[in-house]
Parts: structure tokens; C-alpha cells; sequence
């Protein structure tokens, strides 16, 4: 049975299915957070950081999203912000 449309893109991804689909280790909600908090982050850019790293945690096969996948995911962003200034 399909649920909805299939999802080939992380874009596509709704806060929704960022939720859902985006399953992070434990250690690292609460990196998350503290990284979400000390950027002064929106709830939007939290939800492109989730997609970023479900990419990156993709790449090897990982299941769950580490420490190291946020990291990345939040460096990237910052220098997508660095690139606009």
C-alpha cells in the first residue's frame, strides 16, 4: 500500500516528512538543539539542516543521523550564508 507520493528528492521533503524521516541518533538531538539555539536558527533552517544531513548520513548507508552528519549539515549552511553576504 503507498501512503503518498514517492519522494525522490530531499527538497520534496515536507516538515512533515523531515519528522518522520529523519531519524537522528540520540547523542545528537541534543546537538542539534544546542547548535539550532547558539546560531539563532529558525524552524525553517532546522528543517533544511535535517534534510542536508539525512543527504549526507544517505551517503555511507547510515540510518540514523549522527553528530558528525549535523556538523556537516551545519557547515554547509553557513557557508551557503557567508557566500550571500
Amino acid at each position: 500500500m503507498r501512503v503518498g507520493p514517492a519522494l525522490r528528492y530531499g527538497a520534496q521533503r515536507t516538515s512533515h516528512h523531515v519528522r518522520q524521516y529523519c531519524e537522528l541518533e540520540p547523542s545528537s538531538v541534543q546537538f542539534l538543539r544546542a547548535g539550532v539555539e547558539s546560531l539563532g536558527l529558525s524552524a525553517r533552517a532546522h528543517d533544511k539542516i535535517l534534510r542536508v544531513a539525512r543527504t549526507i548520513a544517505d551517503f555511507p548507508g547510515s540510518h540514523a543521523i549522527s553528530e558528525e552528519d549535523l556538523a556537516e549539515a551545519i557547515s554547509c549552511r553557513n557557508l551557503d550564508a557567508d557566500l550571500r553576504v
